[in-house]
């Protein structure tokens, strides 16, 4: 299950939340218990090289 990062409409309290893909349903806002939310789009990270020095696919210190 992806984490996503949302908005609250009613308090503008920030927060991540750990929801299913397959969920239609906004999750409720720890602050307020609002379920008007938006879904803020946020960078994902990966690493598929196993080098942590640097951010280039191209790394070539293996």
């Amino acid at each position: 299950m992806p984490i996503y990062e949302y908005k609250c409409k009613n308090c503008g309290k920030e927060f991540e939340k750990l929801v299913p893909m397959s969920s239609d349903k906004n999750p409720e806002c720890p602050q307020c218990s609002s379920v008007d939310v938006i879904k803020k789009i946020s960078m994902t990270a990966s690493n598929t090289s196993g080098c942590t020095t640097c951010s280039s696919s191209s790394c070539s210190s293996t």
